[in-house]
């Protein structure tokens, strides 16, 4: 016998319109690597793709759209997704109607070499280029490619309301700039991510006011480098947001990343200082402790002056943690500029750091203009110098930490055991804990008992 459907019109009478948006929904899945500005850009991704009747799987056999959103700033991350790519093929052997594409910033920098060697990737899409997905899906379901990574000189995607991809309902990243100017000698973002423009402010609150509501407890406002911030219509700068963001609500713990040395002014320190709810975690990338690698670096402060903005933080803030970014084996690198950064990094003492080898990136000044000269051997030597080193100095801030009691976020359930908890300090530091009668978005005030280098253990005090 065969089936007999009724038409389009017969079937709304049936069902709502909701039901057959369901019925038609296609199935997202977005694999996000490398930074935090990424996962903001997942999430304008998810929005925009969600008012095309596409809903998110966590699942990717599932899946009838694969994107994959990963950054260009060191190789390592370009490597892990062209392995990545390897396993998604065998998917698209099983499902011929499956989709795959790549976005952001390594989308921007390598498109031509993707399409060239990666057959099975369909949609190329840059940073700027995503409120163009929707034309590019309609270009690609006939076989062509769907590519734009055009940069844009305005787009903020600030009318996007993101959809938010952690689960847990707590904290969410709020990006308020994008680009940057800075054009650091070995970094590939001004190139993919293009020059710096702010948000209104009054869509930065709007998305914070919407994020309240829905019962989150902690924003973190982004952009590659905040101190940046400027809205010149009321002229808003980056202090001035932070304040009004702050007094939405005192409940609302409120994080920002990252700050360029350079810029952490001391009445971005002051605004810190005043409001309780603005936490005491300051990431300021210092790269390199020498001023012959800093001057080289095109990072436009000296050993000094990084300094000076270390000792206005601690004074100000004797309770705040610092931690960095830093790079071993730049171009050029001696070893007395070495011994220079692992000399800074000791006179700070850094509570937590992003450390890695150089990595030459195309494109950028110093690929241009200066050559990879450090032995493969010896920055691998020097980067497990500054890893130990910053063991040390990470067990040494959280051992003063014992006997103390903190205000910790509960996150949710610890990855060892689901009878604790974990959650985060002001200062950004893990505390697990037995679960008792918290929850995932409680407070716990809880006095610190015992520690790793990576990890605070406390008990729950009344």
């Amino acid at each position: 016998m065969i089936p007999v459907f009724p038409d389009i019109l017969e079937l709304e009478d049936c069902l709502s319109l909701h039901e057959i948006k369901k019925m038609t929904q296609k199935k997202l899945y977005i694999e996000t690597y490398g930074c935090q500005m990424n996962v903001a850009d997942s999430e304008v991704v998810s929005s925009i793709l969600k008012e095309e009747n596409y809903a998110i799987t966590n699942d990717a056999k599932e899946a009838d759209l694969i994107l994959i959103n990963t950054c260009s700033i060191r190789d390592n991350a370009e490597v892990r997704v062209k392995g990545r790519l390897d396993n998604l093929k065998i998917l698209k052997k099983d499902n011929k109607n499956l989709k795959i594409g790549i976005l952001g910033c390594m989308a921007e920098r390598i498109k031509d070499k993707i399409l060239e060697d990666e057959p099975a990737v369909d949609l190329v899409v840059g940073p700027d280029a995503y409120r163009d997905l929707p034309k590019l899906l309609n270009t690609i379901s006939d076989g062509s490619k769907g590519v734009n990574t055009l940069l844009s000189l305005e787009e903020t995607y600030a009318d996007i309301n993101p959809v938010r991809l952690d689960e847990n309902n707590v904290s969410a990243f709020v990006s308020i700039m994008r680009g940057c100017n800075n054009l650091c000698s070995y970094c590939v973002v001004p190139y993919t991510r293009g020059r710096e423009r702010s948000r209104d402010p009054e869509t930065i609150i709007r998305e914070v006011r919407n994020l309240i509501k829905n019962g989150y407890k902690e924003v973190t406002l982004l952009g590659q480098n905040v101190n940046s911030f400027y809205w010149e219509a009321d002229n808003t700068d980056f202090p001035a947001l932070l304040e009004r963001v702050a007094l939405q609500d005192s409940s609302l713990r409120v994080r920002y990343s990252t700050s360029h040395p350079k810029d952490l002014s001391d009445k971005l320190i002051e605004v810190m200082t005043k409001h309780d709810n603005i936490c005491k975690s300051i990431h300021l990338p210092v790269q390199s402790g020498s001023n012959q690698v800093l001057n080289k670096m095109k990072r436009r402060y000296t050993r000094e002056s990084y300094l000076e903005r270390i000792s206005a933080i601690k004074n100000a803030m004797p309770e705040a943690s610092i931690s960095s970014d830093i790079i071993a084996g730049f171009c050029d690198e001696t070893e007395k500029d070495h011994q220079d950064t692992l000399s800074l990094m000791k006179e700070v003492g850094y509570d937590f750091s992003y450390m890695f080898k150089y990595s030459e990136r195309p494109g950028t000044f110093a690929a241009k203009k200066f050559p990879d000269d450090v032995p493969e051997e010896i920055k691998s030597r020097r980067l497990s110098e500054i890893i130990e080193l910053q063991n040390k100095l990470s067990l040494e801030s959280k051992q003063k930490d014992i006997g103390k009691v903190f205000e910790v976020l509960i996150e949710g359930s610890s990855k060892k055991s689901d009878s604790e908890l974990f959650g985060r300090t002001s200062q950004n530091k893990v505390v697990v804990f037995p679960k008792t009668n918290y929850k995932t978005g409680d407070y716990a005030m809880l006095k610190i008992t015992e520690c790793s280098s990576a990890t605070l253990r406390g008990i729950p005090v009344n």
